[in-house]
């Protein structure tokens, strides 16, 4: 294994970004324009202070909603900030803190003067994060719940299906069931995309919007989130919900090892696979949990 991603996972990040560190000096003075855009470099260690920077947004809408979260710090040494991200997030970032001007990304060169460019991934080498040092305020996207009826049930919202691109990290929908099952739940469907048709018969509420916005407000409503890791738990996250987040057995270095909280996220708790592909047993564990949570849980005084 890489030994950056293995002093991540450790929460090593000091001797992480010493690797950083050395990978700069190699790449000085390159470019990484001919390389797809998710592996493309931008920072070459020059601070920035008193520098018009912009922040780019090159990998997944999770990691943008993850890591945008730096830009208050950015615009607190910076002279001006410009975030050129994914059109599906402009107006859920417009909700952000440390944001001078918002752009869509495309592939024309995005229309701004500025001093340095920077990767938003780059962010937490360019301010040495450590696990005491983690930007961890939640809420940094802020919303207005949506209106949902409400009764003596937990509001819980579930996604079981990932990108296609690491199957892994999805959970088979027949292993759902017994937790759709509890009465004491409301469910409100957050999946989107090919997952949805594995759904053969109504379990909740389908939540329908493409708009990232509606869906931040749909979110807000929940009194608990469970997904698979993908962009859904670090919008949940980001939104300060409480949020249980299923994890394959060899999941990103984000997600550490050996812990069942995230450092990046303080009102989200993590479920681990034991084995690879073995998913019923954390299912066992959320139901259990689920279930223990429903008793706890009254209904607001109007």
């Amino acid at each position: 294994m890489d030994p950056w991603v293995i002093h991540m996972k450790k929460g090593r990040f000091e001797r992480a970004w010493r690797i950083s560190d050395a990978v700069l000096r190699e790449r000085a003075g390159t470019s990484s324009r001919h390389l797809p855009p998710h592996l493309q470099y931008f920072w070459d260690g020059t601070p920035l202070a008193g520098k018009r920077v912009l922040g780019r947004c090159l990998h997944g809408l999770g990691d943008t909603i993850q890591f945008i979260r730096y830009m208050p710090m950015v615009r607190r040494v910076a002279a001006h900030t410009t975030v050129w991200a994914q059109p599906a997030l402009l107006n859920l970032l417009q909700t952000a803190r440390g944001i001078d001007r918002l752009l869509p990304l495309q592939d024309d060169p995005p229309p701004v003067d500025r001093d340095l460019d920077v990767e938003i991934m780059e962010l937490p080498h360019v301010f040495r994060t450590t696990l005491a040092s983690t930007p961890a305020q939640v809420p940094y996207l802020h919303v207005l719940p949506a209106a949902f009826p409400r009764d003596h049930r937990l509001r819980v919202g579930l996604v079981w299906q990932s990108g296609d691109w690491d199957e892994r990290r999805s959970v088979p929908f027949h292993l759902i069931g017994p937790l759709t099952s509890l009465p004491s739940v409301n469910w409100y469907i957050f999946q989107h995309g090919p997952g949805l048709n594995d759904m053969r018969e109504t379990i909740g509420h389908v939540i329908e919007s493409d708009d990232l916005l509606d869906v931040a407000r749909a979110m807000g409503a929940m009194d608990l989130m469970i997904s698979v890791d993908t962009m859904a738990a670090h919008l949940a996250g980001a939104l300060g919900i409480r949020t249980w987040t299923l994890l394959q057995h060899d999941p990103d270095w984000r997600w550490m090892e050996g812990i069942d909280h995230s450092p990046w996220y303080p009102t989200m708790r993590l479920f681990r696979q034991a084995q690879g592909g073995q998913w019923a047993p954390v299912l066992d564990r959320v139901r259990a949990a689920l279930a223990h949570l429903s008793t706890l849980f009254r209904e607001p005084a109007n």
